[in-house]
């Protein structure tokens, strides 16, 4: 999937909760320095536009943010994918179990507090699989890391954002949420042609 092309380019701002519009060209991005209370303007850093303030220099260096998912095969090598419960991003389509890395939490740790709080179940989180950029969601952005995990305990119950948690064949997957899961399956040999509908 290609990255967003230039955010501030021919794009109407969007609206806020009250339909009024914003002055971000993206979600997301701050208005006013969080240091001083400024209006940021735009500028020119490294080639890039960059949110800067003009009182105190603050720059809102916009960075993706983390996201860690655990690839888990039972006996007979069927995935574990997770349901989508209302309220969460794409809801109705399945993924597999991830989530987003918390500020000072180290990243296995996380892959592993996201399994059991969407499965129910504990693993022990291995190497790296797959690794992607994330462009589904225009206001959160991530970087995301897939590891293998190797289930140690706990019992299969769907919970946190998640609705439903199961096994499926490689050659039978439900409707997927997200390109990132569908080319990580593709590259096991899974029969999936892209996401599904919502």
């Amino acid at each position: 999937m290609q990255p967003p092309s230039d955010h501030r380019r021919n794009r109407p701002y969007p609206r806020n909760v009250n339909g009024r519009p914003h002055k971000h060209a993206w979600p997301g991005e701050y208005t006013y320095c969080p240091h001083c209370r400024a209006e940021l303007v735009a500028a020119d850093l490294g080639g890039r536009t960059r949110m800067r303030c003009p009182e105190c220099g603050f720059v809102h260096w916009r960075n993706p943010g983390v996201g860690a998912a655990v690839v888990v095969f039972d006996d007979i090598r069927r995935i574990l994918l997770v349901k989508r419960a209302v309220g969460a991003t794409r809801p109705g389509l399945w993924s597999i179990p991830a989530g987003f890395v918390d500020y000072g939490e180290e990243i296995r740790a996380a892959a592993a507090r996201e399994l059991l709080e969407e499965t129910g179940l504990v693993a022990e989180v291995g190497g790296v699989v797959w690794v992607a950029s994330n462009f589904h969601d225009p206001a959160k952005l991530t970087v995301g890391i897939w590891f293998q995990g190797t289930v140690t305990g706990g019992v299969l119950e769907a919970g946190d954002d998640a609705e439903e948690a199961a096994f499926f064949s490689l050659d039978d997957l439900p409707p997927m949420a997200f390109e990132t899961d569908v080319a990580y399956l593709q590259s096991l040999g899974a029969g999936i042609d892209g996401v599904g509908d919502g």
